[in-house]
Protein backbone atom coordinates (compact mmCIF):
# COMPACT_ATOMS: atom_id res chain seq x y z
CA UNK A 1 0.00 0.00 0.00
CA UNK A 2 2.90 2.36 0.61
CA UNK A 3 4.61 1.81 -2.76
CA UNK A 4 2.87 4.83 -4.33
CA UNK A 5 3.83 6.97 -1.35
CA UNK A 6 7.44 5.78 -1.45
CA UNK A 7 7.57 6.68 -5.15
CA UNK A 8 6.04 10.09 -4.34
CA UNK A 9 8.77 10.73 -1.76
CA UNK A 10 11.49 9.63 -4.21
CA UNK A 11 10.25 12.01 -6.90
CA UNK A 12 9.13 14.97 -4.77
CA UNK A 13 11.82 15.09 -2.08
CA UNK A 14 15.53 14.52 -1.64
CA UNK A 15 15.01 11.89 1.07
CA UNK A 16 17.28 8.87 1.11
CA UNK A 17 15.95 5.33 1.43
CA UNK A 18 16.47 5.23 5.21
CA UNK A 19 14.46 8.44 5.64
CA UNK A 20 11.71 7.13 3.36
CA UNK A 21 11.54 3.94 5.41
CA UNK A 22 11.34 5.97 8.64
CA UNK A 23 8.48 8.10 7.29
CA UNK A 24 6.59 5.03 6.04
CA UNK A 25 7.11 3.10 9.28
CA UNK A 26 4.93 5.59 11.19
CA UNK A 27 2.13 5.72 8.61
CA UNK A 28 -1.27 4.35 9.57
CA UNK A 29 -3.18 2.95 6.55
CA UNK A 30 -6.86 3.86 6.38
CA UNK A 31 -9.63 3.32 3.87
CA UNK A 32 -12.71 5.47 3.47
CA UNK A 33 -15.89 4.57 1.63
CA UNK A 34 -17.57 7.17 -0.57
CA UNK A 35 -19.06 9.93 1.64
CA UNK A 36 -17.33 8.58 4.77
CA UNK A 37 -15.82 11.23 7.03
CA UNK A 38 -12.14 11.54 7.88
CA UNK A 39 -12.85 14.52 10.15
CA UNK A 40 -16.12 16.01 11.38
CA UNK A 41 -16.69 19.57 12.56
CA UNK A 42 -16.21 19.66 16.32
CA UNK A 43 -13.49 17.01 16.32
CA UNK A 44 -9.81 17.84 16.75
CA UNK A 45 -7.66 17.10 13.71
CA UNK A 46 -5.00 14.74 15.06
CA UNK A 47 -3.47 13.43 11.80
CA UNK A 48 -1.71 14.57 8.67
CA UNK A 49 -3.14 12.57 5.82
CA UNK A 50 -1.79 11.60 2.42
CA UNK A 51 -4.21 10.39 -0.25
CA UNK A 52 -2.87 7.31 -2.03
CA UNK A 53 -5.98 6.77 -4.11
CA UNK A 54 -9.32 8.54 -4.29
CA UNK A 55 -10.56 12.05 -3.66
CA UNK A 56 -11.46 13.99 -0.51
CA UNK A 57 -13.13 17.34 0.04
CA UNK A 58 -12.85 19.82 2.90
CA UNK A 59 -16.08 21.71 3.48
CA UNK A 60 -18.26 23.46 6.01
CA UNK A 61 -21.93 22.87 6.68
CA UNK A 62 -23.88 26.15 6.56
CA UNK A 63 -27.12 26.76 8.43
CA UNK A 64 -29.04 26.90 5.15
CA UNK A 65 -27.98 23.34 4.30
CA UNK A 66 -25.34 24.33 1.75
CA UNK A 67 -21.83 22.90 1.94
CA UNK A 68 -19.22 25.42 0.75
CA UNK A 69 -16.10 23.51 -0.31
CA UNK A 70 -12.70 24.85 0.66
CA UNK A 71 -10.56 22.35 -1.18
CA UNK A 72 -10.36 19.05 -3.00
CA UNK A 73 -7.55 16.63 -2.22
CA UNK A 74 -6.94 14.04 -4.95
CA UNK A 75 -4.44 11.21 -4.91
CA UNK A 76 -0.82 12.09 -4.20
CA UNK A 77 -1.83 15.13 -2.14
CA UNK A 78 -1.93 15.89 1.58
CA UNK A 79 -4.90 17.05 3.60
CA UNK A 80 -5.76 18.19 7.12
CA UNK A 81 -7.46 21.08 8.91
CA UNK A 82 -4.28 23.04 9.63
CA UNK A 83 -5.83 25.33 12.25
CA UNK A 84 -7.33 22.45 14.23
CA UNK A 85 -4.17 20.34 13.84
CA UNK A 86 -1.71 23.06 14.82
CA UNK A 87 -3.71 24.49 17.72
CA UNK A 88 -5.43 21.22 18.74
CA UNK A 89 -8.81 22.98 18.70
CA UNK A 90 -12.14 21.59 17.47
CA UNK A 91 -12.41 21.85 13.71
CA UNK A 92 -14.96 24.05 11.98
CA UNK A 93 -14.73 21.85 8.90
CA UNK A 94 -15.52 18.38 7.66
CA UNK A 95 -13.18 16.26 5.53
CA UNK A 96 -14.94 13.44 3.67
CA UNK A 97 -14.34 11.07 0.78
CA UNK A 98 -15.89 11.99 -2.56
CA UNK A 99 -14.77 8.58 -3.85
CA UNK A 100 -13.63 5.43 -2.07
CA UNK A 101 -10.16 6.37 -0.90
CA UNK A 102 -6.98 4.83 0.46
CA UNK A 103 -5.00 7.00 2.86
CA UNK A 104 -1.89 7.10 4.97
CA UNK A 105 -2.20 9.00 8.26
CA UNK A 106 0.41 10.16 10.75
CA UNK A 107 -0.36 11.07 14.34
CA UNK A 108 0.67 14.62 15.21
CA UNK A 109 3.41 13.54 17.64
CA UNK A 110 4.86 11.08 15.11
CA UNK A 111 4.85 13.60 12.28
CA UNK A 112 6.47 16.27 14.46
CA UNK A 113 9.18 13.75 15.34
CA UNK A 114 9.78 13.11 11.61
CA UNK A 115 10.06 16.85 10.95
CA UNK A 116 12.51 17.24 13.83
CA UNK A 117 14.76 14.37 12.76
CA UNK A 118 14.54 14.42 8.95
CA UNK A 119 15.48 17.83 7.53
CA UNK A 120 14.35 16.86 4.02
CA UNK A 121 10.86 16.07 5.31
CA UNK A 122 10.71 19.41 7.09
CA UNK A 123 11.71 21.19 3.88
CA UNK A 124 9.09 19.28 1.91
CA UNK A 125 6.40 20.20 4.46
CA UNK A 126 7.45 23.87 4.27
CA UNK A 127 7.31 23.75 0.46
CA UNK A 128 3.76 22.36 0.60
CA UNK A 129 2.70 25.06 3.06
CA UNK A 130 4.19 27.74 0.81
CA UNK A 131 2.44 26.32 -2.26
CA UNK A 132 -0.87 26.15 -0.38
CA UNK A 133 -0.54 29.78 0.68
CA UNK A 134 0.07 30.77 -2.95
CA UNK A 135 -2.89 28.72 -4.20
CA UNK A 136 -5.11 30.08 -1.43
CA UNK A 137 -4.25 33.67 -2.37
CA UNK A 138 -4.94 32.95 -6.04
CA UNK A 139 -8.28 31.40 -5.13
CA UNK A 140 -9.20 34.35 -2.90
CA UNK A 141 -8.37 36.81 -5.66
CA UNK A 142 -10.51 34.85 -8.11
CA UNK A 143 -13.39 34.71 -5.61
CA UNK A 144 -13.23 38.47 -5.16
CA UNK A 145 -12.74 39.57 -8.74
CA UNK A 146 -13.46 36.83 -11.31
CA UNK A 147 -16.75 36.26 -13.07
CA UNK A 148 -18.43 32.84 -12.71
CA UNK A 149 -17.23 31.99 -16.24
CA UNK A 150 -13.65 32.89 -15.33
CA UNK A 151 -13.85 30.87 -12.11
CA UNK A 152 -15.02 27.78 -13.98
CA UNK A 153 -12.41 28.19 -16.72
CA UNK A 154 -9.67 28.53 -14.09
CA UNK A 155 -10.96 25.44 -12.25
CA UNK A 156 -10.81 23.46 -15.49
CA UNK A 157 -7.26 24.67 -16.14
CA UNK A 158 -6.08 23.97 -12.59
CA UNK A 159 -7.90 20.66 -12.03
CA UNK A 160 -8.69 19.20 -15.47
CA UNK A 161 -8.89 15.62 -14.19
CA UNK A 162 -11.44 16.56 -11.50
CA UNK A 163 -14.04 17.86 -13.96
CA UNK A 164 -15.17 14.33 -14.81
CA UNK A 165 -14.83 12.99 -11.26
CA UNK A 166 -16.94 15.52 -9.40
CA UNK A 167 -20.68 16.10 -9.35
CA UNK A 168 -21.59 19.54 -10.69
CA UNK A 169 -23.04 20.55 -7.33
CA UNK A 170 -19.59 20.10 -5.72
CA UNK A 171 -17.84 22.13 -8.41
CA UNK A 172 -20.45 24.89 -7.94
CA UNK A 173 -19.96 24.75 -4.14
CA UNK A 174 -16.20 25.06 -4.59
CA UNK A 175 -16.54 27.99 -6.99
CA UNK A 176 -19.13 29.75 -4.84
CA UNK A 177 -21.72 29.86 -7.60
CA UNK A 178 -25.16 28.32 -7.96
CA UNK A 179 -25.69 25.02 -9.73
CA UNK A 180 -27.99 26.84 -12.13
CA UNK A 181 -25.21 29.31 -13.05
CA UNK A 182 -22.69 26.50 -13.53
CA UNK A 183 -25.11 24.60 -15.76
CA UNK A 184 -25.66 27.76 -17.85
CA UNK A 185 -21.89 28.27 -18.21
CA UNK A 186 -21.34 24.67 -19.31
CA UNK A 187 -24.18 24.81 -21.84
CA UNK A 188 -22.79 28.04 -23.26
CA UNK A 189 -19.36 26.40 -23.69
CA UNK A 190 -20.83 23.37 -25.45
CA UNK A 191 -22.82 25.62 -27.79
CA UNK A 192 -19.63 27.21 -29.11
Amino acid sequence: MTAAFENYLRTQTALNEADIAAVCSLAIPRKLRRNESLLKAGEVCRHKTFILQGLLRTYSAADDGSEPILQFSPELHWTLDAESYNQQLPSRYHIAAVESSELLCWQKSDFEQLLATIPGMKKHAEDIISQNIYLGRQRLLAALSASPEEKYKDFGRTYPDLLSRLPLRMIAAYLGISLKTLTRIRHAQWAR
